[in-house]
């Protein structure tokens, strides 16, 4: 390779590599406005109880998909640590559903605040052939509108919840 040819491939290099730091970075204040943007609409979540009955749902062993807001299932929720998947166990009470998440805060759904519980194709980026997420739709305490996303290890069981609807 001559010197000309040299220069002018480490030329392209640095700006391949100037062009892919300034998407990454662009990408990244995205996120963050989405964050901001989502943080007063989203505000504080429901605390989680001091007691509970017995569960009226048994756990069920899956995935947290995500959380949207309504009326838009792939309008992901950013704010807090709502946006990242996780594993989870899902178990419905008399008073509320819990959802324990691996390296992630629990989640309580106050039985008041359900409105619907119904399977979908898909929610929050994540698409499935069948009916294979369970999605809650749930009122927070600051009056938005959401839909938690749910995948089940086992989808034989989502007939458990849709029995005891809300």
């Amino acid at each position: 390779m001559n010197t000309p040819t040299l220069i002018a491939s480490l030329i392209m290099a640095v700006l391949v590599v100037l062009l892919i730091a300034f998407l990454i970075r662009q990408m990244l204040r995205g996120w963050l406005h989405r964050v901001q943007r989502q943080a007063d609409m989203i505000g504080a979540l429901p605390p989680l109880p001091d007691t509970v009955s017995a569960a009226s749902v048994a756990a069920t062993k899956g995935l947290y998909v995500g959380t949207t807001l309504v009326p838009h299932w792939n309008d992901k929720v950013a704010a807090g640590d709502l946006g990242f998947r996780a594993k989870a166990v899902l178990t419905r009470y008399p008073e509320g559903i819990m959802l324990q998440r691996v390296g992630a805060g629990p989640i309580w759904i106050p039985q008041e605040s359900i409105t619907a519980i119904r399977t979908e194709r898909g929610i929050a980026g994540k698409a499935l052939t069948h009916d294979g997420i369970l999605a809650i739709r749930w009122k927070l305490p600051s009056g938005t509108e959401i839909d938690t996303g749910f995948r089940a290890d086992n989808r034989a069981e989502y007939d458990r919840w849709l029995e005891e609807k809300a």
